[in-house]
């Protein structure tokens, strides 16, 4: 940062509530930093030294205070310290929002260990993989997912997040129950290890230890968040946009509130009841909630909301405009990666001003979009993204993965282009783009202009063999409720606006997309189907 950025960061961080006259949070902040690095255990020490009254979690168990999630994640390090967990062990943590994983998350993290993010989706197989591959020792599931793993599996070493418990598998409300010395500060930084999405492939492991502060400062340079506020953290936790909002309420401090599921009106619930200040959401979970009838939206009033920041997964079509609309002009939009950070955010005036913008660059982070030589393209032109941000992994703990790097920068494995403000625009994945009669398309815009059709409710373009172009493109629909338009019309609408290469040969009709827990679509799903689906709607 130069000199400009660091007195505007240190501003950010006083108008937050984080740097602060009061010289007590200071040194407590200090003091919480030197004991465990810059990690959410340190982040969470600090808040509970602060607030320890203020109402740190509601869930669909209650409330707890930060005060009383301290006294109950010493309870459960001490647990999990007897049996024979330590600093950088790896611990699977496999459950859905709410305070089980939030308490399994900062137990482990204040015994200095590996805390494994798993995907609510695994199946058996890919859970017992992970667990091999990242080296797990133990694990903290959801009673649902118990079936996932044989009896035998982690002897002594599983513990039920939400449930009632099995034989063996003691749940952590029990180990909440127990004996709450606190511990001495570990060794070692607890280090996270986020999976990519695996929309594409097998999910890999990419590690880092938390978020410093000058990242943190310049996300709030952008966003109105405050200490003290209430956020409702709809996105998954174990993913890095859930998590992100997860460290950002544990710097601020701020309460938050967690449901188990995705509910679309009790959503607007939440909102209403706690008075909730910002909601992190993917892209999918808002395109549901303005799919509720305008008579249901209408019975909760949303005047506490600041922010509705999105991200996981591309913004489709005019999705911001129309939650803008709805919500007020609190929409913000964040575009990155799991490997890299967060490259760029969008706030509301950029979504209005170029509606389906991923933003530009906060404070304290370098974009280049670079051709095929590696030097940066002119605007307006397609190129490689690549980034530089103190949010970026430390590197995927598999070390024969590497993620391409040049001049310091990160590729996302994404293609852009930056409009004359200087706004991103993502054109899609870098292996998404086919060469379809010599002509280089990407499906992302094909994408963006269904979706934008008023009897289209989502879509999603992927490229297929063709004998005579090489590839052709192929979209899957799916309609909203009474439309009328078919295959052909759908054609016709993307060959009176774009070039004729750029027109699906084929558009199959789904009841619903296959979609991953963060929204992603799974379009290695859709490439398989399209293998034995090639028929019009």
């Amino acid at each position: 940062m130069n000199v400009g950025d660091i007195g505007r960061g240190a501003k950010a961080l006083a108008d937050a509530g984080i740097l602060t006259p009061r010289l007590g949070e200071l040194a407590q902040r200090v003091k919480a930093l030197r004991a465990y690095g810059p990690g959410p255990a340190a982040g969470f020490a600090a808040a509970a030294r602060m607030r320890p009254r203020q109402p740190y979690i509601h869930d669909e168990q209650g409330t707890l205070t930060f005060g009383e999630v301290d006294r109950r994640t010493d309870a459960i390090a001490q647990a999990l310290r007897a049996a024979g967990i330590g600093p950088g062990d790896g611990v699977g943590l496999l459950c859905r929002n709410g305070r089980a994983f939030v308490e399994g998350l900062l137990a482990c993290a204040k015994l200095g260990a590996t805390i494994l993010f798993l995907n609510t989706d695994f199946a058996g197989p890919q859970l017992l993989d992970t667990l091999e591959r990242e080296q797990g020792v133990a694990l903290i599931s959801d009673e649902e997912f118990d079936r996932l793993l044989p009896d035998g599996a982690l002897p002594g070493r599983r513990f039920v997040g939400y449930g009632e418990g099995a034989p063996g598998r003691p749940t952590l409300e029990q180990l909440a129950a127990g004996a709450a010395t606190p511990l001495p500060a570990p060794p070692q930084t607890a280090k996270l290890v986020i999976l990519t999405s695996g929309t594409t492939g097998t999910p890999k492991g990419a590690a880092r230890t938390g978020a410093p502060l000058t990242a943190v400062a310049g996300i709030l340079d952008r966003l109105p968040f405050r200490a003290g506020q209430v956020h409702h953290i709809a996105a998954p936790l174990f993913h890095g946009w859930g998590l992100l909002h997860f460290t950002l309420g544990l710097a601020l401090p701020t309460t938050i509130v967690l449901r188990r599921r995705f509910d679309p009106e009790e959503l607007l619930r939440v909102i209403e009841a706690h008075d909730v200040d910002a909601v992190a959401m993917v892209p999918t979970m808002m395109q549901r909630v303005l799919a509720l009838e305008p008579d249901v939206r209408a019975r909760y009033s949303h005047a506490s909301l600041s922010a509705l920041p999105l991200s996981g997964s591309a913004i489709p079509g005019d999705l911001a405009t129309r939650a803008m609309d709805a919500f007020g002009d609190v929409v913000y939009n964040f575009y990155g990666s799991t490997e890299t950070g967060w490259a760029t955010i969008a706030t509301p005036a950029d979504l209005r001003a170029a509606p389906g913008t991923a933003g530009t660059p906060p404070m304290g982070t370098e974009l280049r979009l670079l051709g095929d030589d590696d030097r940066p393209v002119p605007a307006g032109q397609t190129g490689r993204i690549f980034v530089s941000s103190q949010l970026r992994m430390d590197g995927y703990t598999d070390p024969g993965l590497r993620k391409a790097i040049v001049d310091g920068l990160m590729s996302t494995g994404d293609v852009g282009h930056l409009d004359g403000g200087g706004r991103l625009f993502v054109d899609g994945r870098d292996d998404d783009m086919i060469v379809s009669g010599g002509e280089n398309v990407f499906p992302r815009e094909v994408e963006d202009l269904l979706s934008a059709h008023p009897e289209v409710h989502e879509a999603a373009v992927i490229g297929v063999a063709d004998d005579e172009f090489g590839q052709r493109l192929m979209a899957f629909v799916v309609l909203a409720p009474a439309a009328a338009i078919d295959g052909d019309g759908l054609r016709e609408h993307v060959r009176a606006h774009l070039a004729r290469y750029k027109v699906p040969r084929e558009v199959v009709l789904l009841e619903e997309l296959p979609r991953n827990p963060t929204g992603k679509v799974l379009k290695r799903e859709l490439a398989a189907r399209a293998r034995g689906e090639e028929t019009a709607g």
